[in-house]
């Protein structure tokens, strides 16, 4: 039974773990990318029989002639003794041994040897990059792809080696051919040979790798990056000395071991390892010592100028345009004029903010989500380019009522797209929606003009079964039939989105691979039932992808009638010569990452990267296309040698798609994270970092105004800008600098710096790419020590004594205010600062609304329900500028208790209005009556909302919330106008 048992065992075992590879053949064969995991599979198999092979081969063979050449008589003695005890243990599984010890250690090698199947392919594949290393005149390739197999292949080999000698050794010992006397340590000629053997392609493959480690020196990472004076001029000779001494030392072996004396390789040993240790270690620090230290500026001036040319190069920051700034700091009346394009475009919307204004507005139902930070965008809108905050209603399967078949089966994908200006609200402080509703309408377009169904996004669920035969009835819940009905309608996926799993094999397999028997069971998968997984955007591209690194963020676009995931991909590499490694989860890190609102990069080392794929997945059916934007990255193009059909290039992109893409988050942390210090060119400067700069630390994140080493850093903000002497406004990635300080000091939080990148790539023609597109701008206003830094400018605001006495009357009757995004502006001939400020009211059903801007120029604050006026406050009662919410001055939420505007169409008039004693709501004309009477009002509306949240009564306590805020907003106004009066 238990021979049946074992094969019964192994029978199953074996057909689970193919089962599961036939899962993933479907699934890449059905979006089209089978060719990337056959290859990945098959180099993984290829190098894990090779690396297999030749370990346990050296392994078997170092056993077997150790073993056939030992000595027949051996003399008696103690130790002797026991040996010939362990040799009898042994005998009965010593040909079990012999074969088992170098499968085993040649399945860990193979399975070692097997991950590295991507620097193996890029080495057969390799692209040249046309440029030369300053020291050695070798191709950039050679670094990024050759070095690192050579290193791999060498590493490999020495290990082998290594681990054959302890074989060879522990066979001869055990069987007598090596044996410890009284004379000393007796071996036989063939120990001997085999032993000289063994060490000397130890030392061989020593020397190679003392040859290789010469240009390894160019990829050292100290103070500065790449091979320095003491390298260049002890380390590198002394490389390759030693390299030729492990030679010469390998061939004295065999000769001595033919000869039968050991005294010369011996001593060349010695000699070796001395050498090695002074060559290697001394003499480099006495070079370091007394040539470099007394006057390392001249030194390595060379070598620094290497390092940062080399740097921004692998970077993609050696075509920064760098331009003085010099920041006016009074402002003007009519100084914003010639600014339009960037005021209309200043975003009010904070992304991270509405998520909750989104749900409670636009959800409609328990089923759909939306996610808890958004995305900015920009959509062409009546013939203007408009930024937009966007997002997807998403399934929320927490939603869904439990059980097998509503989950998998009936609830399967979410539903429209909801956008809303970025630059204006309503004038109650409520997006101003230009996509919204059930059924999805809008400025953007309505189910007629795309398809609006989610069923691939950042919430999907694990796996959905989908499809039908034709005429039958829909199965899964679409969306309800209208914003305001109880009735939800029903529809069938009609794309091809998964593999199929109508077959009775089929649906097997995956009942084994999501462990369901449900799947296996159920009446809802039919013949032509299709199984959605792996759902998510990013992990979609990941697999069709392995070789890219992905950026954290993904966004949703409405793109040539559909809605398409957006994703940036990058390929990077440790080895760039001469350039400055860091870390990409350092880099990456800001508030956001550190609130979990995105993902941060991996802890991965790197020092040269590339924005080379801009990738799409489609919401509806899954497809995934990876484009070639960066067709000119060499690495890009190696893996396009690997995967020939897997790319296209990005003259494939529709205009549509191109208006779309932007410049990426994490690569541009990435890069301002190397330009606060390699923004300086000059050596001198560099050297005694003089001319650093750091990220600020983000406004919001200060509980005291005052940043430590764990504040989280402020992220780079989209915002339509046009940079000073430019012609256009784009729309730009940006981010401020102040000047860099130590570790455990306080920053001083002045402006030295402003960076923007162009993410305009589109110039309305299909597969044409702006020129312009990831132009990366740097304004430096280092010469200036005055020039106010976002910390500066947000307790500004935290000061101001008339901003303090407003947010007091906003946090009446325990509502919350909320500081939106701090956007940093170069206007006006200077810097200007612009945060949106929310209330949020108490209650599960409440939501940020915003109420007020704050806008400071210099030292001036300007504060007021919209931007218009606070900028005008600021630049002298008409700062010239036109603002999205300019229509918008003037007016005052909506008044649920106001009086009706009689019916009669335009020039209408209003009912008069009502006496001090018709109750809540009512002006008397005198301020200070109207600001008592609105705080009584506001504290009516607490209590009654109070009462109504304790009965469960949540109409009334809606009502009351609308009254509170009507309340909160006449008794700024009052009070703004008793504060005029005064002045």
């Amino acid at each position: 039974m238990i021979p049946t048992i074992i094969v019964v065992a192994v029978i199953v075992i074996a057909f689970v773990y193919l089962s599961q590879v036939y899962a993933d053949v479907l699934w890449y064969n059905q979006l089209g990318f089978l060719e990337v995991f056959v290859t990945e599979n098959l180099s993984r198999i290829v190098l894990f029989l090779a690396a297999f092979l030749i370990m346990a081969s050296a392994v078997y063979f170092s056993l077997r002639i150790a073993f056939r050449s030992r000595p027949i008589y051996a003399p008696d003695s103690a130790v002797q003794d026991n040996l010939n005890r362990y040799q009898a243990q042994l005998e009965p599984i010593r040909r079990l041994l012999m074969l088992g010890i170098p499968v085993v250690l040649g399945a860990f090698a193979g399975t070692a040897a097997s991950s590295q199947w991507q620097q193996v392919l890029l080495f057969l594949n390799q692209v040249p990059f046309g440029r030369q290393d300053p020291e050695f005149g070798m191709d950039y390739a050679f670094y990024m792809f050759t070095l690192p197999f050579l290193s791999f292949v060498t590493g490999f080999l020495i290990s082998v080696v290594i681990i054959s000698a302890i074989a060879t050794v522990l066979t001869h010992y055990l069987y007598g051919g090596i044996r410890l006397e009284e004379k000393g340590l007796f071996t036989t000629k063939a120990a001997r040979l085999q032993i000289a053997i063994v060490a000397a392609l130890f030392l061989i493959l020593q020397g190679v790798n003392y040859w290789v480690d010469r240009y390894d020196t160019l990829l050292n990472q100290g103070r500065w990056a790449g091979a320095l004076y003491t390298d260049v001029n002890a380390v590198i000779p002394t490389k390759a000395i030693l390299a030729v001494a492990a030679i010469i030392v390998a061939v004295l072996f065999v000769v001595s071991a033919f000869i039968g004396r050991w005294r010369l390789p011996l001593i060349g040993t010695a000699m070796l390892i001395i050498t090695a240790l002074l060559a290697g270690g001394v003499y480099p620090s006495i070079v370091q010592r007394f040539q470099v230290d007394p006057s390392q500026l001249n030194a390595e001036r060379e070598y620094i100028d290497r390092n940062i040319e080399m740097t921004r190069e692998a970077y993609g920051l050696d075509r920064v345009e760098t331009s003085t700034y010099r920041p006016e700091d009074n402002p003007q009346a009519g100084a914003l004029n010639a600014d339009g394009e960037t005021t209309a475009n200043i975003r009010l919307l904070d992304p991270n903010l509405v998520s909750d204004a989104f749900s409670q507005l636009q959800q409609f139902r328990q089923y759909y989500q939306f996610p808890e930070t958004l995305n900015v965008d920009r959509y062409e809108i009546d013939g203007e380019i408009q930024d937009t905050v966007i997002a997807v209603r998403e399934l929320d399967t927490d939603g869904v009522p439990t059980g097998w078949v509503n989950e998998h089966a009936f609830y399967t994908h979410g539903y429209g797209v909801v956008a809303a200006a970025g630059a204006t609200v309503q004038p109650d402080g409520r997006p101003e929606f230009l996509q919204s509703g059930i059924p999805s309408t809008g400025l953007l377009g309505d189910e007629s003009t795309y398809e609006p169904r989610i069923y691939f996004g950042e919430s999907s669920p694990l796996y959905s079964v989908v499809g039908a035969p034709e005429g039958s009835d829909p199965a899964e819940i679409d969306r309800p039939q209208d914003e305001n009905s109880d009735t939800d309608s029903r529809t069938t996926f009609d794309g091809d989105g998964g593999p199929m799993v109508g077959s009775p094999f089929n649906r097997l397999v995956y009942a084994l691979k999501f462990q369901s028997t449900d799947l296996l069971l159920s009446d809802q998968v039919n013949s032509e039932s299709q199984i959605l997984y792996d759902r998510d955007p990013v992990d979609r591209v990941r697999k069709v992808a392995p070789y890219l690194t992905l950026d954290g963020n993904s966004y949703p676009a409405i793109v040539d009638g559909r809605v398409k995931w957006i994703l940036d991909g990058y390929t990077t590499s440790s080895n760039f010569p001469y350039s400055q490694e860091q870390s990409l989860e350092t880099a990456t890190q800001d508030s956001q990452t550190a609130e979990g609102l995105t993902a941060a990069l991996p802890a991965e080392q790197v020092n040269y990267i590339r924005n080379a794929v801009k990738a799409t997945v489609d919401a509806y059916d899954g497809s995934v296309t990876l484009y070639a934007w960066d067709d000119q990255d060499p690495i890009l193009r190696a893996w396009q040698n690997v995967y020939p059909s897997s790319l296209t290039s990005y003259s494939e992109m529709s205009a549509d798609l191109l208006a779309h893409v932007r410049y990426p988050e994490d690569l541009f942390k990435v890069q301002r994270e190397l330009l606060a210090r390699y923004h300086v060119t000059s050596t001198n400067e560099f050297f005694d970092n003089s001319q650093a700069w750091s990220v600020p630390a983000d406004p919001g994140a200060l509980s005291d105004g005052t940043a430590t080493a764990s504040t989280p850093r402020q992220p780079p903000f989209y915002l339509t800008l046009q940079m000073p002497e430019q012609d256009e406004a784009a729309f730009s990635l940006t981010t401020p600098y102040i000047p860099f300080v130590p570790a455990g000091q306080t920053p001083r939080n002045v402006l030295y710096g402003f960076l923007a990148a162009n993410g305009d790539a589109g110039t309305g023609e299909d597969g044409v790419k702006n020129e312009n597109y990831g132009r990366l701008t740097l304004l430096d206003s280092s010469g200036q020590d005055s020039v106010v830094g976002p910390g500066q400018a947000q307790n500004l605001f935290n000061s101001d004594t008339t901003v303090s006495q407003e947010l007091n009357l906003l946090r009446q009757g325990a509502s919350e205010v909320i500081n939106g995004n701090l956007l940093t502006l170069p206007i006006g001939g200077g810097i200007a600062y612009v945060q949106p400020v929310y209330v949020q009211s108490s209650g599960s059903s409440s939501f940020p609304v915003l109420r007020r801007v704050l806008v400071s120029f210099g030292e001036d604050v300007g504060f007021a329900p919209t931007l218009a006026e606070a900028l005008d406050q600021v630049f002298g009662g008409d700062s010239g500028a036109t603002t999205g919410d300019s229509d918008n001055v003037g007016e005052t939420p909506e008044d649920p208790a106001a009086p009706p505007v009689e019916e009669g169409g335009e020039g209408a008039t209003p009912t008069p209005a009502p006496t001090p004693d018709a109750g809540p709501g009512t002006t008397t004309g005198d301020p200070a009556a109207d600001l008592r009477t609105a705080l009584n009002d506001a504290n009516t509306a607490i209590q009654e909302g109070n009462a109504a949240l304790a009965d469960g009564d949540f109409a009334t306590y809606g009502e009351a919330q609308e009254r509170l805020q009507d309340a909160l907003q006449r008794a700024l106004d009052a009070e703004a106008q008793v504060a005029g009066d005064a002045g």
